[in-house]
């Protein structure tokens, strides 16, 4: 058994952290993913005669831990699409990088390949590549170490995009390899530190603004950056405004899936 932590659950969401290292959704590997454990989960403990329905509303790559929602129902399903296509869901993630960024704050804007060539996406000119854009603030900076901690939010979804967007600015994700160049601390990494931390959607039924935060911490990959640090980055990120102040620090419940 699996465990996964659940963040919240009623008749039309589930919100979860998934693991590093584990898929959202099948593949030809046949490795455990997301949408099949959630699945089963819904079945026994609705105690379901057959299977039950979720709809998979988003992906993370599968190095990467952090925030997903699923839709328990249709109806759901397809108000949360619309939320992504309109780019009205909020996704707050965050990295420890290994370099530096010249400004404490900005936006980031690339064309890239929609589909990676020898597993990564590739900087294309503008009339060829995808848009792809996020906005990134810098928390901390480590400059004995040369490394940076960010906060970032997507305006765009693409493939890899903050991967291959930071490696393109020299400022690649710690432990990523794929888009580092795998240096010795890089390979004490069993994953890339990157953490999709905060999720911000409508409810699809009560209307209501709902905002999850789950700690980077919860990643192993950032064992570097300690719990003090950590807080007051957040702290801050919150006076000025990037992280709602009012926001429910949800506690992660493990369940067995």
């Amino acid at each position: 058994m699996r465990k996964i932590a659940v963040l919240y659950e009623d008749n039309h969401l589930l919100i979860v952290v998934k693991p590093a290292g584990v898929l959202s959704q099948e593949d030809q590997s046949g490795d455990p993913d997301m949408l099949t454990l959630l699945k089963e989960y819904i079945r026994v403990n609705e105690q379901k005669k057959g299977a039950a329905f979720l709809g998979l509303v988003h992906r993370l790559d599968r190095p990467v831990s952090g925030l997903m929602v699923f839709a328990k129902t249709s109806k759901a399903a397809s108000r949360l699409s619309d939320q992504i296509r309109r780019r009205s869901m909020r996704r707050d993630y965050i990295a420890l990088c290994q370099g530096q960024l010249p400004d404490d704050q900005g936006i980031l804007i690339d064309y890239l390949s929609k589909k990676p060539q020898e597993g990564r996406v590739r900087s294309l000119p503008e009339d060829e590549g995808q848009r792809a854009e996020l906005s990134y603030k810098v928390l901390l900076r480590d400059h004995s170490l040369n490394r940076s901690l960010l906060l970032l939010r997507l305006d765009t979804g693409r493939r890899h995009q903050i991967r291959a967007q930071l490696a393109l600015r020299d400022c690649p994700i710690l432990g990523d390899y794929r888009y580092s160049e795998m240096t010795a601390a890089d390979k004490e990494l069993a994953s890339p530190a990157l953490h999709a931390a905060g999720l911000g959607l409508i409810h699809p039924t009560k209307k209501t603004e709902m905002y999850f935060f789950s700690s980077p911490l919860y990643n192993e990959s950032f064992v570097s950056i300690s719990e003090q640090e950590l807080q007051f980055a957040l702290s801050r990120a919150s006076a000025e405004g990037l992280i709602p102040q009012d926001f429910d620090l949800r506690q992660e419940v493990l369940k067995e899936l």
